[in-house]
């Protein structure tokens, strides 16, 4: 299982996925364009807009090398070496309020000296939180987790709470999911386990969240519940520009800026003290916003 398998499978990762997105909005198209990294390497980014359901998403593929930028030798505690990193990631805005945020992330990063690990996750941040899509989000990330290894569920969702976290707001960024780092093999799994247990967190993307946004597209929305979205987006957009390590790994080494912020939301509102009025939809959504839910009880 080497570099050049695992960036390839990342590639058709990103081909199946689009592919699915399309077939489901039924409107729009991925417009792509490939880029070069200087120091090594490069990728394809996809975006797609104004569709039926999505108002924006991209679907990012990259494979980068070269050396060690210092930033991240410093903060990974690192010997001064080459590098090998590959991954997809992806996020969805749909337009409409009752469809969720959707984040997915699979990555695989290698030295020259044979350190390697593999890293990922699937998050969700509905605007309005249905709770019987997020019991059967949360148990479908379960079974997946579970044919691989029966701590991984339990342990991946603490660190998806842990990490999709505001502590600034004390809020989770949605339902959460699963987050996975540093996978090795020193719980037991050898280096192919760990990328088939990757790819299937990487395949369930599609069926699992095409199906939400068949469910929730047609939902009819007032005003309110669309600048109700345009302020949660703003959480959406703080955690990704303060807190997420993917962004600043992405910068750090020096990758393509816009590729990275295609993450950000369309369009975002922040409303001093934003009103919550008592028995609405929205405090319930507040409510449910915790570490240490059980979804799949």
């Amino acid at each position: 299982m080497n570099k050049e398998i695992i960036a390839e499978k990342f590639r058709l990762l990103q081909d199946r996925i689009c592919k699915a997105i399309e077939t489901t909005d039924g409107k729009a198209n991925f417009m792509e364009d490939t880029w070069e990294r200087k120091e090594g390497g490069g990728g394809r980014s996809r975006v797609i807009v104004n569709g039926n359901i999505i108002e924006k998403g991209g679907v990012q593929f990259s494979a980068v090398h070269g050396k060690l930028p210092e930033k991240i030798k410093h903060k990974l505690n690192l010997s001064n070496s080459n590098f090998f990193a590959t991954g997809v990631s992806l996020i969805m805005h749909p337009e409409n309020p009752h469809v969720p945020i959707v984040h997915m992330n699979v990555r695989y990063f290698e030295l020259e000296d044979g350190t390697f690990w593999f890293g990922g996750g699937i998050d969700l941040t509905p605007i309005y939180i249905n709770v019987d899509q997020a019991k059967d989000f949360h148990k479908e990330l379960k079974e997946v987790c579970d044919r691989h290894h029966p701590e991984y569920y339990s342990k991946f969702k603490t660190w998806a709470d842990d990490y999709f976290f505001l502590p600034f707001r004390e809020e989770t960024r949605g339902v959460g999911g699963i987050f996975f780092d540093h996978l090795n093999g020193t719980d037991g799994l050898s280096k192919e386990e760990i990328f088939n247990f990757t790819m299937d967190v990487g395949n369930l993307f599609a069926p699992l969240y095409c199906r939400i946004l068949s469910q929730n597209k047609g939902e009819s929305y007032s005003e309110k519940e669309k600048d109700w979205q345009l302020h949660r987006r703003g959480r959406y957009a703080e955690f990704n520009l303060v807190l997420d390590k993917g962004t600043k790994f992405g910068l750090d080494t020096n990758g393509r800026t816009e590729s990275i912020l295609v993450s950000m939301p369309p369009e975002v509102k922040w409303t001093y003290q934003y009103p919550i009025e008592s028995g609405s939809k929205e405090e319930l959504t507040l409510s449910l916003l915790k570490k240490g839910i059980n979804w799949v009880k």
